[in-house]
C-alpha cells in the first residue's frame, strides 16, 4: 500500500467512526486546520442525486477556503464533491479513487462575481420532460470528482471603497483552486494531473486562460499575497464555451465581421415586480463610426498575419487587407461542416440564404450573407467603449479606478476626459491568446473549444485563432460552431464528457 493509499484509507476511517456529524442534510462550515489550506475531511454532508435514471451519493465539502488570506471569502473558496464509491474502495466508469478525473467549472459570467457551484438541476425542459442534469452532476455520474471554484469579479468594492475584483482577480483565484487541489491530493480521491476545466462566456475564457497559462510566473505575486498554496497550477484539459477572450483584438475582429453593417440589436435586462424584463433595442451605427470600423478591419487583418498561425491542414491563417483570405476561408468551412451535419440530422436548410446546399450535401457558404443574416448585436466598438460603458471596461479597473480602457485605440478616441488604460500585463493576464505565445507558459494538451453558429457577442475569428494558437503549442483542439446555437454552454453534455473521458485516458 502506497502513502496515498494509505491516506484514503485512514480518511475513509475517519469518516465511518464520525457518521454522526457526516450525515447533515445541509453542507456545515469546514473548519482547517494549522495551514489554513489543510481542511478537517471529518465535516461533510452527503447528496444523493439523479442522472439518467441512476442515483448518485456524494460526500460534499462545501465552503473550502482556497487561500489563507482571502481578500472576498465568499468568493475564494471552493466546493468539492466526491462520489462515496469512491471512500469505500469502489469504481464508476472503470476510475478509481486514485485516477478519477476532476471536473473544474467555473459559474463566472460577464466577468462577474461568483461564488462555487452547487449540485443544482438546469432550468426545466419542455413540457413534460425531466430537468436535465447539470455539467456537475453528469460529470459525477461519468466518475469524475467534481471541484466547483468561486472566482472574484469586477464589481466587488471593500467598505472602504477599494475594488477587489478587478483584473487579474478571477484567474488569479481559479489558479489559486488548482494549487489548493494538489496541496490535498494526499488526502482526497481525485487525480490533480487530470483536471478538466469548463466555463461558458467570460467563463469560457478563464478556462481557456488555466489552459494556456499553466505555471506562468506572472501570477505568482498576487497568488503568494493571497496566501495561495505554492506548487502549480497547470491543467489537463480545457473545455471553453464561446470564451469572450483576446479582448485586446475583439473590437477588430468584431468590425471585420460585420463588415459594413449599420445596424445593431441587443437585448436590454431591466427588473420589474422581482421579473426579469427583456426589451430590444435597435441602434445605427454612424458615418463616423463605420469610418472608424474600416480602420479597424484592416487593424485586424494585419494582426492575424503577424500571429504566424496555421490551419489544420497547415495552411497559413492570414487574411487580405480587404478582409478576405485563408482565416475566412477557414471559419466558411467550420460554418458549411456545422450546417453539414444539422442536414446529416434531419434539418432542413433550404430556408438559409447564405447556403448552397443540392443533393442533401451543403456545397458552400457565403460568409458575406451569414453576417447579415446573423446580424450584429454590439455597437462600435463592441468591447473597449469609447465612453467606458461595457463591463469589460468594468473588468480592466483597480483598486482606485472602476473602469478604464485597454486598448490603445479606444483610449485614443475615448470621450471621458481623464480615462486611463490598464498595463499591458494586466491586459495579458486576462487574455488566454497571449498567454498561449508565451513560450514560459504550461499548455494543456486537450482543447474543446464550442461557439454556436448564432452567437453574435463577439467574432467568430476569436474562437477560430484561440484553436490555432493551442494547436500551434502542440494541444489536440477540437474546435466546432454547433448549428443554430446562440450564446450559451453547457450543452450536448454526452459529447462533452465523452471527449472528456476519452482525454483524461491518454496519457499527458
Amino acid at each position: 500500500m502506497n502513502r496515498r493509499e494509505f491516506a484514503l484509507g485512514l480518511l475513509a476511517g475517519m469518516a465511518a467512526s464520525s457518521a454522526s456529524n457526516t450525515q447533515a442534510s445541509k453542507a456545515q462550515t469546514v473548519s482547517t486546520t494549522e495551514d489554513g489550506l489543510r481542511p478537517d475531511l471529518t465535516r461533510y454532508s452527503t447528496q444523493e442525486l439523479k442522472v439518467g435514471g441512476q442515483t448518485i451519493r456524494v460526500r460534499a465539502y462545501e465552503g473550502l477556503p482556497t487561500v489563507a488570506k482571502p481578500v472576498e471569502p465568499d468568493y475564494q473558496a471552493l466546493n468539492l464533491y466526491i462520489p462515496e464509491a469512491y471512500f469505500q474502495g469502489g469504481r464508476i466508469a472503470g476510475f478509481t479513487a486514485r485516477t478519477a478525473p476532476i471536473f473544474l467549472p467555473n459559474g463566472v459570467g460577464g466577468y462577474m462575481p461568483a461564488k462555487p457551484g452547487s449540485l443544482v438541476n438546469r432550468m426545466p425542459g419542455p413540457p413534460g420532460e425531466a430537468p436535465a442534469p447539470s455539467a456537475s452532476a453528469m460529470a459525477l455520474a461519468r466518475g469524475f470528482v467534481v471541484a466547483a471554484p468561486g472566482a472574484r469579479g469586477r464589481t466587488l468594492q471593500a467598505s472602504d471603497g477599494r475594488w477587489t475584483g478587478k483584473a487579474p482577480a478571477a484567474i488569479v483565484d481559479l489558479k489559486a483552486a488548482v494549487r489548493w487541489l494538489r496541496h490535498n491530493a494526499d488526502r482526497l480521491p481525485g487525480n490533480v494531473e487530470r483536471i478538466v476545466a469548463n466555463g461558458t462566456s467570460a467563463g469560457g475564457a478563464l478556462s481557456a486562460l488555466l489552459g494556456a497559462s499553466g505555471n506562468l510566473p506572472d501570477y505568482e505575486a498576487d497568488l503568494r499575497a493571497l496566501g495561495a498554496a505554492p506548487g502549480r497550477d497547470d491543467v489537463f484539459a480545457v473545455s471553453a464555451f464561446c470564451p469572450i477572450t483576446n479582448l485586446a483584438h475583439a473590437d477588430e475582429a468584431y468590425e471585420w465581421q460585420f463588415e459594413g453593417l449599420r445596424e445593431y440589436r441587443n437585448i436590454a435586462i431591466s427588473m420589474l415586480d422581482f421579473r426579469a424584463q427583456r426589451t430590444e433595442m435597435i441602434g445605427q451605427l454612424s458615418d463616423a463610426q463605420l469610418t472608424l470600423s474600416g480602420e479597424m478591419r484592416e487593424a485586424f487583418a494585419a494582426y492575424v498575419n503577424g500571429l504566424g498561425l496555421k490551419t489544420p491542414d497547415g495552411g497559413p491563417l492570414t487574411l487580405e487587407p480587404n478582409g478576405q483570405g485563408r482565416l475566412r476561408e477557414h471559419i466558411a468551412a467550420l460554418l458549411q461542416a456545422s450546417a453539414q451535419q444539422a442536414v446529416d440530422g434531419g434539418r432542413d436548410l433550404s430556408d438559409s440564404a447564405w447556403l448552397r446546399v443540392q443533393g442533401g450535401r451543403v456545397q458552400s457558404v457565403d460568409f458575406s450573407a451569414y453576417a447579415r443574416t446573423v446580424g450584429r448585436m454590439k455597437a462600435q466598438p463592441a468591447f473597449d467603449g469609447f465612453s467606458l460603458e461595457t463591463g469589460e471596461n468594468q473588468l480592466f479597473g483597480d483598486a482606485r479606478v472602476d473602469k478604464r480602457h485597454f486598448t490603445a485605440y479606444s483610449l485614443r478616441h475615448s470621450t471621458v476626459s481623464g480615462a486611463a488604460r490598464a498595463d499591458a500585463g494586466t491586459v495579458k493576464s486576462m487574455d488566454a491568446m497571449q498567454q498561449l505565445l508565451d513560450a514560459r507558459a504550461k499548455v494543456s494538451p486537450h482543447w474543446r473549444i464550442r461557439h454556436g453558429s448564432l452567437d453574435r457577442d463577439t467574432s467568430l475569428a476569436v474562437p477560430t485563432l484561440l484553436a490555432a494558437a493551442a494547436r500551434q503549442r502542440g494541444a489536440a483542439v477540437d474546435l466546432a460552431l454547433p448549428w443554430a446555437r446562440p450564446h450559451s454552454g453547457d450543452y450536448e453534455l454526452d459529447s462533452l464528457f465523452a471527449w472528456a473521458e476519452a482525454a483524461v485516458r491518454q496519457p499527458a
